[in-house]
C-alpha cells in the first residue's frame, strides 16, 4: 500500500489483498473485495472505488485519468490481465481475461465483456449484454444461465479468498 500526495488506500478489514499486489493513492476497497497476485491499482489522477464482493484477478491493471475516476460495482469479476482505465463497471458485470476498458467507457449492470475485447473510450456496453472483439461489437443479450454463471464465478472467488 502506498500513499500519494496525502491520499492513501482505504481497505476494508474484510477485503483481501494478495502478496505482490500494488495499491497506491486514493483507492477504496469495500468488504470482501479480493485483489489477487501482481495486480496494480493506481489512483494518482483521480480516485478508484471497488465495491463489495468484487474480485480483481491476477495481473490486472486499474488506473484513472485527470478528473476521470475508475469505479467498479458490487459482485464484479475482473479476469486475469484485464486493464480498466478511467471507466465505470456497474454491479454484477464480468470483464473477461485480457480485456481493455478505456477512458469514459461504461459497462452496465450484468454485462459480459469477452476475453480480449477492447471497449473504446466513451462507449457503453448495455445491461445484460455480451460484447466481444476489437473494437467491441455487441453480440447478443445474455441468457439467464449466463447471468447465473457470472454470479457463481463471483461466489467461487469469495470462497477461494477465504481459503487462503
Amino acid at each position: 500500500m502506498e500513499k500519494y500526495q496525502n491520499k492513501e488506500p482505504k481497505i476494508s478489514k474484510k477485503a483481501k489483498v494478495f502478496h505482490n499486489a500494488v495499491i497506491a493513492g486514493d483507492v477504496t476497497l469495500k468488504d470482501n473485495v479480493n485483489v489477487w497476485y501482481n495486480v496494480t491499482i493506481r489512483a494518482d489522477m483521480d480516485y478508484v472505488l471497488i465495491d463489495e464482493n468484487t474480485n480483481i484477478q491476477d495481473n490486472t491493471v486499474i488506473h484513472t485519468n485527470l478528473n476521470m475516476p475508475t469505479t467498479i460495482g458490487k459482485n464484479v469479476t475482473v479476469g486475469h490481465g484485464a486493464i480498466i482505465h478511467a471507466a465505470t463497471v456497474k454491479d454484477n458485470a464480468l470483464i473477461g481475461m485480457g480485456s481493455i476498458v478505456l477512458d469514459g467507457a461504461i459497462i452496465e449492470e450484468g454485462a459480459l465483456v469477452g476475453a480480449g475485447c477492447v471497449v473504446p473510450p466513451f462507449k457503453t456496453v448495455p445491461k445484460n449484454t455480451l460484447v466481444m472483439g476489437n473494437p467491441m461489437k455487441i453480440i447478443r443479450e445474455l441468457k439467464t444461465k449466463e447471468l447465473e454463471n457470472i454470479s457463481q464465478n463471483k461466489d467461487y472467488y469469495l470462497k477461494l479468498m477465504k481459503e487462503y
